[in-house]
């Protein structure tokens, strides 16, 4: 066990699930947590796999906009610095590839989406869109043709939403043509995400410690989904909230004992960030 008292911690932090109550909202004693750790010189970085456009109104509304404040964005695909407002890393899938996916998505039956710097786009508008957009709070719109929107821009990642079983099917049946270039992994059980090969949020939080000079025995991670594995297995103590499945806790060395509604992430930063004697198992 090793005494971190004098060092600067870096917290990396999922949304949906964990940092966020079921109603989308961050929790007073979340919010006071987070301001508390700023204050005693750690470091909080939003981790998750929604947009880019999305994450920056979050690091705002949370402060996390000052030098060396960033964010982690489509599971991993971009790394954005908050204070000079540009990607320090970033990794996007072909044209090619979001045409392919999204023509086999339709084929089977499954909603499809990518992003713009501004929106999330889709060809095709329903209630699956409409509820993604509502409880993401963020901008949507049905185009004719996403690559003809995208323009130059090559997008980070392709999400489908619909029943589990059937996007499990779909991540089988698109594994012989896109193995060695594009994963895909559940942020949640009505959510599967395409991104670049070798995307994750594990790899994320290894290249921006390495940036930022953090040594990983000085990070925590928290979430609750399978797309937070290889996170939790990254970071020094990979914290799983309570309400997450079984299977999910299995990954981590640390469970909460309050869920993402009760200030679970208050937990974790009380117990491994501001005690006075706290340590990193």
């Amino acid at each position: 066990m090793t005494s971190l008292k004098n060092n600067t911690k870096i917290l990396f932090t999922d949304l949906d699930g964990t940092l966020f109550d079921d109603q989308k909202q961050i929790c007073p004693e979340n919010r006071s947590a987070i301001r508390r750790a700023l204050l005693a010189g750690h470091k909080i970085v939003i981790t998750t796999g929604r947009p880019l456009f999305s994450a920056k109104k979050l690091c705002e509304e949370l402060q996390l906009t000052e030098k060396g404040c960033y964010c982690i964005c489509f599971n991993g695909a971009v790394i954005y610095d908050c204070f000079s407002q540009k990607a320090v890393y970033e990794k996007t899938l072909s044209h090619e590839s979001v045409r392919r996916l999204m023509d086999e998505a339709q084929k089977a039956h499954l909603h499809s989406q990518t992003y713009s710097d501004t929106h999330v786009i889709s060809e095709l508008s329903n209630q699956d869109f409409d509820q993604y957009a509502s409880i993401c709070r963020v901008e949507h719109k049905t185009v004719p043709d996403v690559l003809r929107e995208l323009g130059p821009k090559q997008p980070a990642k392709v999400l489908l939403i619909g029943n589990h079983e059937q996007l499990e099917q779909f991540r089988i049946h698109t594994l012989s043509w896109r193995e060695g270039t594009i994963d895909a992994l559940f942020s949640c059980d009505r959510y599967l995400e395409f991104v670049p090969k070798g995307v994750s949020k594990g790899n994320a939080i290894q290249i921006l410690c390495d940036l930022l000079g953090i040594p990983l025995s000085s990070s925590i991670a928290a979430g609750d989904e399978e797309n937070d594995i290889s996170m939790i297995q990254t970071a020094h103590i990979g914290a799983v909230m309570a309400n997450a499945s079984e299977k999910i806790k299995t990954y981590g060395n640390y469970v909460t004992s309050r869920d993402n509604n009760h200030g679970g992430i208050a937990e974790i930063i009380e117990r491994f960030m501001l005690q006075e004697d706290s340590i990193l198992i």
